[in-house]
C-alpha cells in the first residue's frame, strides 16, 4: 500500500480536517489544527506531503520519526499540530485496513467507555449556575468553567470575591456529588494566582487547569504550595520531551496532552505511559472535532491513568449548525449516557466523516481567532 495524496479541509466552526488517501482505495482523517492557525497548519501539512507520498502508511512509527527528525528543526505547535494529524489518519487507515479499531492495535482496551466533562459558561453567576443546572440535567456528572476574566499581573480582590461568588451558586445549584473543574486559561499570574488557589479550596475542587503559563513550571509549586486540589496542565505542550520536565517537576497532578497538537495517538501514547509511571493522571484536552475526539478515545481506551476526557458537544463558540456532530455519517457513534461515552469500536478511528458535507463546508471555511482583550490601562491581556 502507498500514500497517493493529501488532502485539507478548512471547515467551520474553526477547524482543519485531513484525508490521506492510499492506491488501495483505503483512507484515513485526522485533524491538524491550532486554534487560530489553520492556514498555518495547512501548509505544514503540505510541506509534510513531500515525506509521505509514495510510502507505506503501514509503517506509521518509521514516518512519524521522518516528519520529526528529518528536518532539522523540530517541535512546537504549528509541526507538531501537522504530525499529530497525518499520524491519527495514519493510524485510520492501519485500523480500516486490519478491520479493527485503532485501540485494539495499541493491545486492546483496558476499559469501555470513560467519563467525560461539559464546559459551563454564562455573563453572570446566576447565568453559569443555570448553564451548570442544564448540563447536568442533560446527563453529564463532571463540570468545567473558567475562573477569571482578564487579569492584571497584580489585580483586584474584587476579582477574587467574584470568582468565589460565582463557584459558590454553582456548587450550591449541583451540588456537592457533581465534579467541577476551574480553568484558569494561562491568564493568571503568579501574584494573583496564590490567592486565588488558596480561596478556591472550599469548593473540593476536581482540579485547577492551567493555575499559571507552563512556561512558569517552576512556580507552580509555589503558588500551589498548601493547596490540597489537583492541578491540571498540558495543552500548550507538544511533545514527551515538554511532558518530561511536567513530570520530572512532580507538581501537577493531572496532564492534559492535545491529540492534535501533540504529535497524535503515537506520541500522545507515550506520553501517557511515562505519565502513568509517575502515578499522574490523564485527561486528554479537546475542545475540537469529532476525528480529534475519536483520536483521544481510543488513546483512553489503552491508557490506564486516563480518568476523563474533555469534549466540545455544545461548547459556546462552535454554534448549533457546526458542533462536534454535525460532520458525522452516523453522530450516535458518540454515545453519551451517565456523564460517559462508549469508545467508539469501528474500524480505525471508529467514526465515518460525511465528506459531501465536508466539501460543502470548505466553501464556507473561516478565518477563526481568538478574541483579542486589553486591560482598562491598553495593554494586551491573555485571553
Amino acid at each position: 500500500m502507498k500514500i497517493t495524496a493529501l488532502k485539507t479541509f478548512i471547515v467551520p466552526p474553526r477547524w482543519l480536517f485531513l484525508k490521506i488517501e492510499t492506491d488501495e482505495g483505503i483512507s484515513g482523517w485526522g485533524e491538524p489544527i491550532v486554534e487560530g492557525r489553520a492556514h498555518t497548519v495547512q501548509t505544514a501539512v503540505d510541506e509534510l506531503a513531500d515525506y509521505l507520498v509514495g510510502k507505506d502508511p503501514m509503517r506509521i512509527e518509521d514516518l512519524w520519526s521522518v516528519m520529526y527528525r528529518g528536518a532539522f528543526y523540530r517541535g512546537g505547535p504549528i509541526l507538531m499540530s501537522a504530525i499529530a494529524g497525518v499520524d491519527q489518519a495514519l493510524w485510520d487507515i492501519k485500523g480500516r485496513a486490519y478491520g479493527q479499531p485503532v485501540h485494539q492495535l495499541l493491545g486492546g482496551a483496558c476499559r469501555d467507555r470513560i467519563r467525560v466533562y461539559s464546559w459551563v459558561g454564562g455573563d453572570s453567576p446566576r447565568d453559569i449556575a443555570k448553564e451548570a443546572v442544564k448540563a447536568v440535567q442533560a446527563g453529564f456528572t463532571a463540570l468545567k468553567m473558567n475562573g477569571t476574566d482578564r487579569m492584571q499581573f497584580v489585580d483586584s480582590h474584587a476579582q477574587i470575591d467574584r470568582l468565589v461568588g460565582t463557584l459558590s451558586e454553582v456548587r450550591a445549584a449541583i451540588g456537592p456529588d457533581i465534579g467541577l473543574a476551574v480553568d484558569f486559561h494561562g491568564r493568571v499570574h503568579r501574584p494573583m494566582a496564590k490567592q486565588l488557589i488558596r480561596e478556591l479550596d472550599q469548593f473540593r475542587l476536581m482540579f485547577i487547569e492551567e493555575p499559571l503559563l507552563s512556561e512558569h513550571l517552576d512556580a507552580i509549586a509555589e503558588v500551589t504550595r498548601g493547596s490540597a486540589t489537583p492541578i491540571a496542565l498540558g495543552e500548550r505542550l507538544y511533545s514527551r520531551w515538554d511532558f518530561r520536565n511536567v513530570l520530572e517537576s512532580r507538581v501537577v497532578d493531572i496532564i492534559q496532552p492535545d491529540l492534535s497538537h501533540a504529535g497524535g495517538i503515537t506520541e500522545c501514547r507515550k506520553i501517557a505511559a511515562m505519565a502513568e509511571a509517575y502515578d499522574v493522571a490523564l485527561a486528554p484536552h479537546c475542545p475540537l472535532g469529532p476525528i480529534a475526539l475519536a483520536a483521544c478515545l481510543q488513546v483512553d481506551a489503552v491508557s490506564y491513568n486516563a480518568f476523563i476526557q474533555e469534549q466540545s458537544l455544545g461548547i459556546h463558540y462552535h454554534g448549533p449548525k457546526r458542533d462536534l456532530l454535525a460532520y458525522l455519517v452516523d453522530p450516535d457513534v458518540f454515545t453519551y449516557k451517565n456523564g460517559m461515552v462508549d469508545i467508539p469500536q469501528g474500524p480505525g478511528l471508529g467514526i465515518e466523516i460525511d465528506e459531501d458535507r465536508v466539501i460543502e463546508a470548505v466553501r464556507i471555511g473561516h478565518r477563526w481567532r481568538n478574541p483579542l482583550w486589553r486591560h482598562a490601562d491598553g495593554s494586551v491581556a491573555e485571553w
